[in-house]
């Protein structure tokens, strides 16, 4: 680790000055939401300076001399691929889910149809069902669905994220077939004194973004409170060349046509969050903490561009209410530790679709309900017989209840009322056998319900065959499995009880290095092979019943290479520039037979996996000053089975381009930052999902004040 270019300041959660000072009120949520920057602004400008305050107001940068930082690499770690996200990416702005975050600082798939529509998360070719994600430890997998939303998660109530691909999310859950995301909340980052900030954010199409945390620590508590509002009419304009209008002369007679400029209608959205963190340092290394976050949401689902509902009056959205609640005990022993979570999570959905049939007379299609709760407990221990040994073991138990109805439907269709428990036992051996050789296993047994599968069983080897620039092999070979969501067992129509897990084999093999190559440099890189094979895939297919049906039809081989690498220079002059790169080829075969003699998607591709992404960002930063930049790459995404050459058969590749520019400004004991991002800079024209437009060349301003 190379620790070279500190700023001698202040700590943020320390005042420097005892100066009182007057009171000043704004009601800013009485103002019109345009004013909010200006009543903010005003706040810091009739604030008084410190009386002792000095020509200091201006930050004074050093550049130190470079630290070498040397450390034994965690055990927990061994053979894992595993890819931390940089906090500075959580933080980039208020407006960014954690499917914007993904799509441009990992080699992930993020399937999205833009701001506040369903957002999934693909590892290695796989489906979005086969991504494990948990928060604090808590699974946050949809029970019903099996997936979960991340355009519902803001990565500003993020504070930690890594990505564990493939067979490296055996050691959290066997869930996770492609890989797991896994999400965490932190104590708050002071440890005496109260902290606030306050983020308002401005944007294209009327989108408003506003962000509140309050923190307060001490030698035993820490207290952080969040919220978040994001409120946007979303109505930008796109070509739909999905629609052609035709220009007819004085005979009707066709003499042109045109793809006309429509509007995104019926994507405006309003989304809410609270998260209350409750952190306790016992004596005797003992540590309580508690997780509470509650979302709010009513989102318009827009129309897609073939929708030809035209002056018709129409229903289309969704509303959430959401509450996720995590209470953990952790303490730490003599070579032992000891760690137990108890979570709860409720989440109740409302969609509604209805269309005028006449003036003033509705004819609702859909008016669905889904109640959903997950009772979730968990323990583990490990134990240090030896400094290069580590035996640990865990349990967890998982309740979901799910209860579903469409009352617009013929009574008893699409309803069911349905719950399963869920329960785990895993078992791990760590051992660094060498200064560069380290072994690790762990073995998962399952059951889901009555059903229980196969012991899953995973090994990894790591070996460092360069220390000078720990230059470190990584293989693994694992065997994993994933049990049908409530959904694929019994919704009506077409739920299979009968089901059986999707299982199957994955192999890993990789190198990775990281190098600090003088005090103003250093360098990382990571490559990876992996093989996957997928049995008893499950699909919804047209039966003769007259509706979809799934059912365990699929063979599925994933293949593919990722890579990474990453710079950090500190230049003469207060300069400093940082650059990661990520690329990622992926060949997701179906390698099942033929379910009938129409069916042409044997050997071919999976619907919506890109062959090939890439992503890009780049950080140019100078005194209170900093230049971003990111860029991502899709190839091409067939949306047929079959991977026909046809207009609806495929989307085209794209790539996306992101810029921003942000200045600070100290003025204690409050810092003020401005930001300017502009969004599909280059104003391409793309889709990610068919029939779904993407806004084009957008803007947004923020403003920070940090107390």
């Amino acid at each position: 680790m190379d620790i070279s270019n500190l700023q001698s300041q202040p700590s943020e959660g320390h005042s420097a000055t005892s100066a009182k000072f007057q009171s000043v009120y704004v009601p800013l949520r009485t103002l019109s939401v345009p004013f909010r920057l200006m009543a903010a602004l005003a706040m810091l400008l009739l604030m008084p300076k410190e009386t002792n305050a000095s020509s200091s107001d201006n930050t004074m940068t050093r550049n130190l001399g470079g630290v070498t930082v040397i450390a034994t690499r965690p055990l927990s770690q061994i053979g894992l691929q595993y890819t931390p996200l940089d906090s500075a990416s959580l933080r980039d702005n208020i407006s960014l889910s954690m499917a914007d975050v993904l799509g441009f600082n990992s080699s992930v798939f993020v399937k999205s149809a833009g701001r506040a529509t369903l957002s999934t998360v693909s590892f290695r070719g796989a489906a979005p069902s086969h991504t494990a994600v948990t928060w604090n430890g808590l699974p946050v997998n949809s029970p019903s669905m099996g997936m979960t939303d991340f355009s519902m998660i803001p990565s500003y109530l993020i504070d930690r994220a890594a990505l564990l691909h493939g067979s490296s999310s055996l050691t959290r859950t066997s869930s996770g077939m492609g890989g797991l995301v896994d999400l965490s909340t932190s104590p708050a980052d002071i440890s005496d004194g109260f902290k606030a900030q306050y983020v308002q954010g401005a944007g294209s199409f009327s989108t408003f973004d506003e962000f509140l945390r309050l923190t307060y620590g001490n030698d035993r508590w820490q207290l952080s409170t969040r919220a978040v509002l994001s409120t946007s009419d979303n109505d930008f304009s796109f070509v739909n060349k999905d629609r052609k209008e035709f220009v007819y002369d004085d005979n009707h007679t066709i003499i042109d046509s045109y793809y006309p400029r429509d509007r995104n209608r019926n994507g405006s959205y309003s989304d809410f969050h609270l998260l209350q963190q409750i952190y306790y340092h016992a004596p005797r290394r003992h540590n309580l903490g508690l997780q509470v976050w509650y979302t709010g949401s009513m989102r318009n689902v827009p129309l897609n561009t073939v929708d030809y509902i035209d002056s018709r009056d129409y229903i289309k959205k969704q509303r959430d209410n959401i509450l996720r609640a995590v209470a953990s005990w952790q303490h730490t022993a003599v070579a032992m530790t000891f760690n137990a979570r108890g979570g709860y999570a409720h989440h109740w959905n409302a969609y509604d679709y209805a269309v005028e049939r006449s003036e003033g007379v509705m004819n609702t299609s859909i008016t669905a309900r889904t109640k959903t709760n997950t009772l979730y407990a968990d323990g583990d221990w490990g134990w240090y017989p030896r400094r290069n040994v580590f035996i640990s073991s865990s349990v967890n138990v998982k309740y979901d209840h799910v209860a579903t109805t469409d009352y617009a439907a013929l009574a008893g269709v699409n309803s069911y009322d349905k719950g399963r428990c869920d329960a785990a036992l895993a078992l791990s051996a760590r051992w660094q056998a060498t200064s560069a050789l380290g072994l690790s296993a762990v073995v998962r047994e399952d059951i889901a319900g009555s059903d229980a599968d196969a012991p899953t069983p995973a090994l990894f080897a790591d070996y460092v065959i360069y220390r000078p620039a720990n230059l470190t092999l990584k293989a693994s070979v694992a065997r994993n499995h994933h049990f049908a969501s409530l959904n694929d067992l019994y919704y009506l129509p077409g739920g299979n009880p009968d089901l059986k897990p999707e299982q199957g084999w994955s192999y890993d093999l990789g190198a990775s290095m990281a190098r600090t190559v003088s005090d103003a440099a250093s360098v990382s890189a990571s490559v990876n092979w992996y093989d996957s094979y997928i049995n008893d895939w499950i699909l919804w297919l047209p039966s003769n019943k007259g509706f979809f049906q799934a059912s365990n039809v699929r063979k599925v081989h994933a293949y593919g290479i990722e890579a990474n690498a990453g710079t950090a220079l500190r230049l003469p002059h207060d300069w400093n520039l940082d650059l990661n790169a990520g690329l990622s080829w992926t060949s997701s075969i179906n390698d099942s037979d033929p379910v009938s003699v129409n069916d042409k998607s044997s050997g071919k591709q999976l619907p919506y996996v890109p062959k090939v992404s890439a992503s890009l960002t780049g950080l140019l930063s100078w005194r209170l000053w900093s230049l971003q930049y990111k860029w991502c790459y899709y190839s091409r995404r067939y949306t047929m089975s079959s991977n026909e050459e046809t207009i609806t058969g495929y989307l085209p590749k794209y790539f996306m381009s992101n810029v921003s520019l942000e200045r600070r400004i100290p003025l204690r004991p409050v810092e003020l930052s401005a930001k300017l991002s502009v969004n599909n800079l280059f104003n391409a024209d793309y889709q990610t999902i068919m029939s779904r437009p993407m806004p084009g060349t957008n803007f947004e301003f923020f403003l920070s004040i940090t107390i």
